[in-house]
């Protein structure tokens, strides 16, 4: 389907991975955001669109407020496209400092950081195998699960789809008992449509079982050539030392040809942000958002 020009701009179909690879492939981006399958995910959570502005592809959002803002343009004349949707009154959001180096060069733009937003860098071979005495806690909660628990450890397949759903119905649940009004409705959709569609847009992932029943599973797939990106990670939320069995085996059982793990934003939320950190990130990847001066914060 044609991409329409912008200010016209259409939705975001499974058909435009084909069309979409090919440019973060030569992209090798760095933000988590820019992924075919985060797009197509999230497409109803955050009204992605798809527009030209000259020869460039850009994705067009809404964040969690209704606010508009485009992601930094996937291919052809980047600066130009997003001086162009600047002076339209548009916000850039997701902007790294490798992407302001090369193409915000001129004045007249506000650059605000993030914070919410940073994705947190780890490296993966720490990740899988928890070395030395700042992981000991996280060694200590994985013991405590090991010892009372019977479990396995799979590569997801369609076989565990049944009780994945199950369990991440049972998620939904219980955060909204827990945290009422909590936004999770629009993840736990995309975390659905991640497990059914797990093929189509080339998401890995594994599950824990517990005598037999799924109890927890993390999706991701490749962002570049030397970075994996954890999408999804949900498990029984009473079983303590779950999380932490899975974050490992996570990393140890897949992308093994990786060097790092994009664990993606902690969204401000302080218990998150909290257990992201203690895992050592080797590099919060800054993210900034954009606007022409005139157009104040």
């Amino acid at each position: 389907m044609e991409i329409p020009r912008y200010p016209q701009a259409r939705g975001i179909t499974l058909e435009d991975k084909s069309l979409l690879d090919p440019l973060f492939e030569e992209l090798q981006p760095r933000i988590s955001e820019l992924t075919f399958a985060n797009l197509f995910l999230f497409r109803r959570v955050h009204d992605y669109r798809l527009t030209r502005v000259g020869d460039a592809v850009v994705a067009l959002g809404k964040g969690y407020d209704g606010s508009g803002y485009f992601l930094p343009p996937l291919s052809g004349e980047v600066a130009a496209a997003t001086l162009a949707l600047l002076d339209a009154g548009l916000t850039l959001y997701g902007a790294d400092d490798p992407f302001l180096e090369r193409y915000l060069h001129a004045g007249g733009v506000e650059v605000v950081p993030d914070r919410n937003n940073f994705d947190y860098l780890h490296l993966k071979q720490e990740m899988a195998t928890l070395p030395g005495k700042r992981y000991h806690k996280k060694k200590n909660r994985v013991n405590y699960f090991l010892v009372r628990h019977r479990h396995e450890v799979e590569l997801f397949h369609g076989g565990h789809l049944a009780g994945a759903l199950e369990l991440l119905e049972e998620w939904r649940r219980v955060r909204m008992e827990l945290a009422p009004g909590s936004p999770v409705q629009g993840e736990v959709e995309g975390a659905a449509e991640a497990l059914r569609l797990h093929e189509e847009l080339g998401l890995s992932g594994v599950v824990l079982l517990v005598d037999g029943a799924v109890k927890g599973f993390a999706l991701g797939e490749r962002l570049n050539r030397d970075t994996a990106v954890c999408h999804f990670e949900k498990g029984d939320l009473f079983m303590e030392g779950l999380y932490q069995l899975l974050d490992r085996e996570f990393s140890r059982l897949l992308f093994t040809g990786c060097t790092y793990l994009n664990r993606e934003q902690d969204l401000g939320e302080p218990s998150l942000r909290q257990a992201k950190l203690s895992y050592h990130p080797v590099e919060l990847v800054v993210k900034y958002r954009v606007r022409r001066s005139r157009h104040p914060f």
